[in-house]
Protein backbone atom coordinates (compact mmCIF):
# COMPACT_ATOMS: atom_id res chain seq x y z
CA UNK A 1 0.00 0.00 0.00
CA UNK A 2 1.72 3.34 -0.95
CA UNK A 3 2.51 6.11 1.69
CA UNK A 4 0.22 8.92 1.61
CA UNK A 5 1.92 12.44 2.28
CA UNK A 6 0.72 12.52 5.71
CA UNK A 7 1.98 9.22 6.58
CA UNK A 8 5.52 10.21 5.29
CA UNK A 9 5.67 13.44 7.45
CA UNK A 10 4.52 11.78 10.71
CA UNK A 11 7.34 9.13 9.81
CA UNK A 12 10.11 12.22 9.49
CA UNK A 13 8.37 14.14 11.99
CA UNK A 14 9.73 11.15 14.16
CA UNK A 15 13.15 10.60 12.58
CA UNK A 16 14.92 12.80 14.77
CA UNK A 17 14.31 10.97 17.76
CA UNK A 18 14.27 7.42 16.48
CA UNK A 19 18.01 7.76 15.08
CA UNK A 20 18.69 9.34 18.47
CA UNK A 21 17.26 5.75 20.00
CA UNK A 22 19.31 3.54 17.64
CA UNK A 23 22.38 5.38 18.03
CA UNK A 24 22.42 4.95 21.89
CA UNK A 25 21.51 1.59 21.04
CA UNK A 26 24.09 0.14 18.70
CA UNK A 27 27.09 2.88 19.02
CA UNK A 28 27.08 3.66 15.57
CA UNK A 29 25.47 6.46 13.81
CA UNK A 30 25.71 4.79 10.12
CA UNK A 31 24.16 1.10 11.71
CA UNK A 32 21.74 3.84 13.30
CA UNK A 33 20.96 5.16 9.92
CA UNK A 34 20.15 1.71 8.22
CA UNK A 35 17.72 0.61 11.33
CA UNK A 36 15.89 3.86 11.13
CA UNK A 37 15.28 3.03 6.92
CA UNK A 38 14.56 -0.28 8.19
CA UNK A 39 12.18 0.73 10.65
CA UNK A 40 10.78 2.99 7.44
CA UNK A 41 10.23 0.22 5.17
CA UNK A 42 8.08 -1.89 7.57
CA UNK A 43 6.37 1.70 8.51
CA UNK A 44 5.49 1.52 4.85
CA UNK A 45 4.25 -1.63 4.31
CA UNK A 46 2.38 -1.75 7.48
CA UNK A 47 -1.73 -1.29 7.75
CA UNK A 48 -1.43 2.24 9.19
CA UNK A 49 -4.79 2.92 9.34
CA UNK A 50 -4.30 -0.20 12.74
CA UNK A 51 -1.94 1.32 14.56
CA UNK A 52 -3.53 3.61 16.91
CA UNK A 53 -0.39 5.47 18.29
CA UNK A 54 2.38 5.63 15.68
CA UNK A 55 5.03 6.76 18.40
CA UNK A 56 4.61 3.78 20.28
CA UNK A 57 4.80 1.56 17.14
CA UNK A 58 7.35 3.17 15.80
CA UNK A 59 9.67 3.13 18.85
CA UNK A 60 8.74 -0.73 18.98
CA UNK A 61 9.60 -1.67 15.51
CA UNK A 62 13.00 0.16 16.00
CA UNK A 63 14.08 -1.06 19.06
CA UNK A 64 13.21 -4.46 18.43
CA UNK A 65 15.88 -4.46 15.07
CA UNK A 66 18.03 -2.82 17.16
CA UNK A 67 18.25 -5.75 19.27
CA UNK A 68 18.76 -7.80 16.95
CA UNK A 69 21.58 -5.87 15.16
CA UNK A 70 23.29 -5.70 18.66
CA UNK A 71 22.75 -9.85 19.35
CA UNK A 72 24.73 -10.36 15.81
CA UNK A 73 26.70 -7.47 16.29
CA UNK A 74 28.66 -9.42 19.42
CA UNK A 75 29.77 -12.38 17.22
CA UNK A 76 30.71 -9.85 14.21
CA UNK A 77 33.13 -8.06 17.24
CA UNK A 78 34.53 -10.97 17.61
CA UNK A 79 36.66 -10.93 14.68
CA UNK A 80 36.73 -6.88 14.06
CA UNK A 81 40.42 -6.73 14.06
CA UNK A 82 41.88 -4.39 17.12
CA UNK A 83 39.74 -2.75 19.82
CA UNK A 84 36.00 -1.81 18.36
CA UNK A 85 35.02 1.69 20.37
CA UNK A 86 31.74 3.65 19.31
CA UNK A 87 31.60 6.32 16.93
CA UNK A 88 31.89 9.45 17.81
CA UNK A 89 29.71 12.21 17.26
CA UNK A 90 30.83 16.00 17.48
CA UNK A 91 28.96 18.53 19.09
CA UNK A 92 25.93 19.52 16.77
CA UNK A 93 25.26 16.59 15.51
CA UNK A 94 21.65 15.72 15.61
CA UNK A 95 22.19 11.84 16.49
CA UNK A 96 23.04 12.81 19.80
CA UNK A 97 19.45 13.71 21.04
CA UNK A 98 17.70 15.33 23.99
CA UNK A 99 20.71 17.27 26.36
CA UNK A 100 18.00 19.21 28.27
CA UNK A 101 18.89 16.83 31.56
CA UNK A 102 21.95 15.46 33.27
CA UNK A 103 20.58 11.86 32.39
CA UNK A 104 20.18 12.71 28.63
CA UNK A 105 23.65 14.22 28.83
CA UNK A 106 25.22 11.52 30.24
CA UNK A 107 23.79 8.19 28.26
CA UNK A 108 25.40 9.80 25.07
CA UNK A 109 28.20 10.99 26.81
CA UNK A 110 31.44 8.45 25.50
CA UNK A 111 32.54 6.79 28.56
CA UNK A 112 29.17 5.59 28.75
CA UNK A 113 27.85 4.34 25.65
CA UNK A 114 31.82 2.18 26.29
CA UNK A 115 30.26 1.34 29.44
CA UNK A 116 26.94 0.28 27.07
CA UNK A 117 29.17 -2.04 25.59
CA UNK A 118 28.70 -4.49 28.59
CA UNK A 119 25.80 -5.00 28.84
CA UNK A 120 22.85 -7.64 27.53
CA UNK A 121 20.93 -6.00 24.14
CA UNK A 122 17.76 -6.11 26.79
CA UNK A 123 19.78 -4.23 29.59
CA UNK A 124 21.20 -1.87 27.03
CA UNK A 125 17.67 -0.97 25.57
CA UNK A 126 15.95 -0.58 29.15
CA UNK A 127 18.45 1.65 30.28
CA UNK A 128 18.41 3.70 26.94
CA UNK A 129 15.10 4.44 26.74
CA UNK A 130 14.49 5.26 29.96
CA UNK A 131 17.43 6.81 31.34
CA UNK A 132 17.71 8.97 27.87
CA UNK A 133 14.27 9.76 26.59
CA UNK A 134 12.12 9.23 30.13
CA UNK A 135 10.06 6.61 29.18
CA UNK A 136 7.50 4.48 31.72
CA UNK A 137 8.46 1.64 32.40
CA UNK A 138 4.79 0.20 31.31
CA UNK A 139 5.49 1.97 28.24
CA UNK A 140 9.36 -0.38 27.72
CA UNK A 141 7.34 -3.39 29.10
CA UNK A 142 5.18 -3.45 25.75
CA UNK A 143 8.29 -2.27 23.50
CA UNK A 144 10.09 -5.26 24.91
CA UNK A 145 7.25 -7.82 25.69
CA UNK A 146 8.21 -7.85 29.22
CA UNK A 147 6.19 -7.26 32.26
CA UNK A 148 6.37 -4.13 34.35
CA UNK A 149 8.13 -5.26 37.31
CA UNK A 150 10.81 -6.84 34.78
CA UNK A 151 11.53 -3.87 33.16
CA UNK A 152 12.27 -2.03 36.51
CA UNK A 153 14.44 -5.03 37.76
CA UNK A 154 16.51 -4.84 34.24
CA UNK A 155 16.83 -1.09 34.45
CA UNK A 156 18.41 -0.88 38.02
CA UNK A 157 20.58 -3.59 36.94
CA UNK A 158 21.40 -1.72 34.04
CA UNK A 159 22.11 1.44 35.73
CA UNK A 160 24.37 -0.27 38.73
CA UNK A 161 26.07 -1.11 35.85
CA UNK A 162 26.95 1.78 34.42
CA UNK A 163 27.37 3.70 37.85
CA UNK A 164 30.04 1.11 38.60
CA UNK A 165 32.29 2.69 35.77
CA UNK A 166 33.92 6.02 36.08
CA UNK A 167 32.48 8.97 37.01
CA UNK A 168 32.24 11.47 34.94
CA UNK A 169 32.25 15.23 35.17
CA UNK A 170 29.17 17.21 33.64
CA UNK A 171 31.16 20.28 32.16
CA UNK A 172 30.17 22.68 29.84
CA UNK A 173 31.59 23.39 26.16
CA UNK A 174 34.16 26.24 27.52
CA UNK A 175 35.35 24.16 30.10
CA UNK A 176 35.74 21.37 27.50
CA UNK A 177 38.02 23.86 25.35
CA UNK A 178 39.76 24.51 28.04
CA UNK A 179 40.77 21.09 29.19
CA UNK A 180 41.75 20.04 25.68
CA UNK A 181 43.75 23.27 24.96
CA UNK A 182 45.74 21.95 28.03
CA UNK A 183 45.77 18.48 27.54
CA UNK A 184 47.50 19.08 23.85
CA UNK A 185 50.07 22.27 25.70
CA UNK A 186 51.15 19.14 27.74
CA UNK A 187 50.52 16.42 25.05
CA UNK A 188 53.01 18.37 22.47
CA UNK A 189 55.78 19.72 25.05
CA UNK A 190 57.85 16.93 24.28
CA UNK A 191 57.73 15.47 28.35
CA UNK A 192 55.64 12.93 29.80
CA UNK A 193 55.68 15.21 33.66
CA UNK A 194 52.81 17.50 32.15
CA UNK A 195 50.82 14.57 31.41
CA UNK A 196 51.42 12.27 33.88
CA UNK A 197 49.98 15.57 36.43
CA UNK A 198 47.16 15.92 34.04
CA UNK A 199 46.08 12.09 34.07
CA UNK A 200 44.47 9.73 37.15
CA UNK A 201 46.86 7.39 38.43
CA UNK A 202 44.65 4.59 36.86
CA UNK A 203 44.21 6.29 32.93
CA UNK A 204 43.99 4.26 29.97
CA UNK A 205 44.14 4.78 26.61
CA UNK A 206 42.94 2.83 23.62
CA UNK A 207 42.22 3.43 20.65
CA UNK A 208 39.78 1.79 17.45
CA UNK A 209 41.74 1.48 14.11
CA UNK A 210 39.58 -1.16 12.34
CA UNK A 211 42.56 -2.98 10.69
CA UNK A 212 42.32 0.16 8.58
CA UNK A 213 44.89 2.47 10.43
CA UNK A 214 47.47 1.20 12.97
CA UNK A 215 46.12 1.15 16.55
CA UNK A 216 46.69 0.24 19.97
CA UNK A 217 43.99 -2.60 20.53
CA UNK A 218 45.49 -3.50 23.98
CA UNK A 219 45.12 -0.51 26.51
CA UNK A 220 48.14 1.84 27.78
CA UNK A 221 47.20 1.64 31.56
CA UNK A 222 48.44 3.94 34.38
CA UNK A 223 49.62 7.37 33.93
CA UNK A 224 53.04 6.89 33.11
CA UNK A 225 52.12 4.64 30.55
CA UNK A 226 49.51 6.63 28.84
CA UNK A 227 51.74 9.94 29.24
CA UNK A 228 54.70 8.09 26.87
CA UNK A 229 52.22 6.99 24.27
CA UNK A 230 50.49 10.18 24.13
CA UNK A 231 54.16 11.66 24.01
CA UNK A 232 54.44 9.93 21.00
CA UNK A 233 51.38 10.10 19.42
CA UNK A 234 51.51 13.73 18.93
CA UNK A 235 55.19 13.80 17.90
CA UNK A 236 55.49 15.09 14.33
CA UNK A 237 56.71 12.63 11.70
CA UNK A 238 57.06 12.23 8.39
CA UNK A 239 55.70 8.68 8.69
CA UNK A 240 52.61 9.45 10.36
CA UNK A 241 51.78 12.49 7.74
CA UNK A 242 52.68 10.09 4.97
CA UNK A 243 49.99 7.47 6.22
CA UNK A 244 46.97 10.08 6.91
CA UNK A 245 47.93 11.74 3.35
CA UNK A 246 48.79 15.34 4.54
CA UNK A 247 49.88 17.30 8.05
CA UNK A 248 47.20 17.02 10.58
CA UNK A 249 46.03 20.34 11.99
CA UNK A 250 44.65 20.19 15.94
CA UNK A 251 41.91 20.98 17.29
CA UNK A 252 39.76 21.81 20.14
CA UNK A 253 36.43 20.87 20.43
CA UNK A 254 33.71 18.30 21.83
CA UNK A 255 32.18 14.57 20.85
CA UNK A 256 29.31 12.92 22.98
CA UNK A 257 29.13 16.32 25.06
CA UNK A 258 32.40 15.98 26.60
CA UNK A 259 36.26 17.44 25.72
CA UNK A 260 37.71 15.92 22.61
CA UNK A 261 40.94 16.49 20.30
CA UNK A 262 40.07 16.06 16.62
CA UNK A 263 42.86 15.89 13.86
CA UNK A 264 42.06 16.88 10.33
CA UNK A 265 43.83 16.93 7.08
CA UNK A 266 42.75 19.24 4.49
CA UNK A 267 39.06 19.17 5.63
CA UNK A 268 38.72 15.35 6.89
CA UNK A 269 38.58 14.39 10.08
CA UNK A 270 41.30 11.72 10.63
CA UNK A 271 41.04 11.02 14.14
CA UNK A 272 38.96 12.13 17.21
CA UNK A 273 40.63 11.37 20.60
CA UNK A 274 37.37 11.18 23.51
CA UNK A 275 38.70 12.28 27.07
CA UNK A 276 36.72 10.97 30.16
CA UNK A 277 36.94 13.56 32.97
CA UNK A 278 36.64 12.92 36.65
CA UNK A 279 37.44 15.28 39.12
CA UNK A 280 40.67 13.47 39.73
CA UNK A 281 41.70 14.30 36.40
CA UNK A 282 41.74 12.77 32.84
CA UNK A 283 41.22 8.98 33.52
CA UNK A 284 40.86 7.71 29.43
CA UNK A 285 42.17 8.53 26.47
CA UNK A 286 39.93 6.94 23.66
CA UNK A 287 41.08 7.48 19.97
CA UNK A 288 39.00 6.60 17.07
CA UNK A 289 40.92 6.60 14.07
CA UNK A 290 38.61 4.23 11.76
CA UNK A 291 37.80 6.23 8.68
CA UNK A 292 34.56 3.99 8.29
CA UNK A 293 33.79 5.61 11.65
CA UNK A 294 34.87 9.18 11.06
CA UNK A 295 32.99 9.78 8.24
CA UNK A 296 29.80 11.30 8.92
CA UNK A 297 32.11 13.84 11.28
CA UNK A 298 34.21 14.81 8.23
CA UNK A 299 30.88 15.32 6.40
CA UNK A 300 29.94 18.08 9.51
CA UNK A 301 33.13 19.32 10.04
CA UNK A 302 33.53 20.22 6.09
CA UNK A 303 29.93 21.86 6.19
CA UNK A 304 30.78 24.29 9.37
CA UNK A 305 31.83 27.39 8.81
CA UNK A 306 35.21 27.69 11.03
CA UNK A 307 36.90 30.12 11.81
CA UNK A 308 39.28 29.06 14.48
CA UNK A 309 42.41 28.36 14.25
CA UNK A 310 44.39 24.83 15.00
CA UNK A 311 45.92 24.90 18.01
CA UNK A 312 48.21 22.77 16.52
CA UNK A 313 50.25 21.14 13.65
CA UNK A 314 51.67 18.46 13.89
Amino acid sequence: MALLMSDVDRFEAARPRLEAIAYRLLGSASEAEDAVQETFLRWQAADIERIKVAEAWLTKVLTNFCLNQLTSARARRETYVGRWLPEPLLAGDPMLGPADTAEQRESVSYAVLVLLERLSPNERAVYVLREAFDYAHREIAEILDLTEAASQQIFHRAKKHVADGKARTDIDEAAAKRIVEEFLAAATSGRTEPLVRLLTQDAVSVGDGGGKVPARAKAFEGALAVAKFLRGMFKPAEAKRAHIGGTPDIYATTANGGPAVVAVVDGRVVGIACLEVTAEGIAAVRNQVNPDKLARASRQWAAADRREPPLHTL
